[in-house]
Parts: structure tokens; C-alpha cells; sequence
């Protein structure tokens, strides 16, 4: 069932975002928070349709679902890890709706939970293939994007509240803490956190919010690997204290929030939405 665009004009209201890696799971959620908000969203992946989304069971791309509702979108392709390809998806944003106000370091991968050959090993054995293609897209990309977005946002008018943009990077509690057998996620979504709390602290006197999600696990394709059998399943709610995965849409509303004048004096933060997870 599709959800109605909200009558009133919402928390994001005339505000214009970019959100990558949106065609499926955190992303897309994301993306259709944002529009649900009154905002315009631009969704950007290497294509506008999911292969593999198990939360999504109309099998309709993104930015096609928001203007379906009645919002307003559109799709760029981009790949994150090739800065010229980030710098036009930027340039893209402004040339349709004239301006960023809102940008979302979502795209990511995991190869150490994607690929067997790749799953669970310790630093010692994992590739540096594995590590360099991880880094570009977490690590890297999360710069490219920072530095294009905020590079735009310093050359546009201010918005009427004061602020110059908002943002939002998409680091994991494997950025806050130690998981096992995944070096290369782990180090890229540190890299994340740490650059999060480095742009803010430059570009607070600007009034640019920069902040991080660290979400734990969240019932996306992505974390489908690591779940295949109900042993795994069970450790994995049992590392949880809230004794549940998250959803896409408990992410998006932090998002939202964040992306958000309720966020007014907050920047620079690492927020985990992990139930519980890094608390114990």
C-alpha cells in the first residue's frame, strides 16, 4: 500500500536533498522520508531499481515511488568512489531543483558479509583487493560527497533559517566498536565517524550540520548473509538488547530528524540507532 504525501508541508518543507545508494534499503528509506517531509529529493545509485531488496515488494524504483505519492524527484547515476562523478551529481542537483540543502552519505557495501570467500576472515587473510574496494566506496566516497556538498553549500544563499545544509553521513555501530571478521568495514565506517566529527568541528562556524547514523543491524539485503539460518539469526537478536533488528524506516526517521530544524544545535554527532547494541 502505497502511503499519501502528507498534507501539510512538512519538517523539510522547500528543502532540496541528495540521498546515494537509494534504490534499496536504508536509502530508499530515506529518500522517501525525506519527500514524505515536503522535501525534493534527488536519489542517486548505480541504478534506479534494486536487484535484490527484501523490503521492497512493488519492485518500483525510488524516485518513480516518491512522485508516484506526489512528490518531487529525480534520478542521477553516480558512482561515489569517482569524484567526478560525485561532483556532477551535485552539479546534476542544482541544475534540476537549484540548490543542496540536504546531503545523504548513504551508498555502501560489505563485502566481508556479501561474499563467502570474504566472510569472517581476520585481517592476516582478508585481501587488499577486498579492503581497497571497500574503502573506496565507504571511506572515499563519504569525502567525495562532504566535499562536493559543502563546497555548493558555501557558494548558495543561505536558507531562511540560518543554516547552510545539513550533512548526514551513514556509519555503522562497526564504526564505534570492534566486529569480528570484518576488518574492512570496520576501518572504512571508523573513517566515517571520524571524518563526521572533523567536517563539523570546520564547518559548524558556517552552520553546516554534519552528522552520523551508526545503525546496528537493520533488516535490509545487505545484512540477509549473515541471517541465513535461525542460530545465526538468534545471535545476531541477541546482541541486541532491544531483542530485534531494526528497520529501514527507524534509520530514516533519525534521518529525518537530523536533516531537520529539531536538529538545530547538533552537529558533530555519531547516533546510534542499534537498540541498545554499543550501550552494553
Amino acid at each position: 500500500m502505497v502511503t499519501a504525501i502528507k498534507s501539510h508541508p512538512g519538517r523539510l518543507a522547500d528543502k532540496v536533498a541528495v540521498v546515494t545508494g537509494s534504490s534499496a534499503g536504508i536509502g530508499r528509506a530515506i529518500a522517501l522520508a525525506f519527500a514524505r517531509e515536503g522535501a525534493k529529493v534527488v536519489c542517486s545509485d548505480l541504478q534506479p531499481l534494486a536487484t535484490v531488496d527484501i523490503n521492497d515488494e512493488a519492485h518500483v524504483a525510488t524516485h518513480d515511488a516518491i512522485m508516484n505519492e506526489g512528490g518531487y524527484s529525480a534520478f542521477v547515476k553516480a558512482d561515489v568512489g569517482e569524484a567526478h562523478e560525485v561532483e556532477e551529481l551535485v552539479h546534476e542537483a542544482v541544475e534540476i531543483f537549484g540548490r543542496v540543502d540536504i546531503f545523504v552519505n548513504n551508498a555502501g557495501i560489505a563485502i566481508e558479509i556479501d561474499e563467502p570467500s570474504a566472510s569472517g576472515l581476520g585481517i592476516a587473510k582478508t585481501s587488499v583487493s577486498v579492503y581497497d574496494k571497500t574503502v573506496k566506496v565507504n571511506a572515499r566516497g563519504t569525502f567525495l560527497g562532504c566535499k562536493y556538498a559543502i563546497a555548493q553549500m558555501m557558494r548558495q544563499e543561505v536558507g531562511p533559517s540560518g543554516d547552510r545544509g545539513w550533512i548526514i553521513n551513514i556509519s555503522s555501530i562497526a564504526g564505534l566498536v570492534g566486529c569480528g571478521g570484518c576488518p574492512a568495514y570496520c576501518s572504512s565506517k571508523g573513517a566515517t565517524a571520524e571524518l563526521t566529527k572533523q567536517v563539523a568541528v570546520e564547518y559548524g562556524p558556517h552552520k553546516i550540520h554534519v552528522n552520523a547514523i551508526c545503525p546496528g543491524v537493520i533488516n535490509t539485503a545487505m545484512v540477509k548473509p549473515i541471517t541465513t539460518d535461525d542460530a545465526s539469526t538468534k545471535q545476531m537478536i541477541a546482541a541486541h538488547p532491544w531483542g530485534a533488528f531494526g528497520e529501514p524506516k527507524d534509520v530514516a526517521n533519525a534521518a529525518v530528524f537530523l536533516a531537520s530544524e529539531d536538529a538545530a544545535f547538533v552537529t558533530g554527532v555519531l547516533l546510534p540507532v542499534d537498540g541498545g547494541y554499543v550501550a552494553e
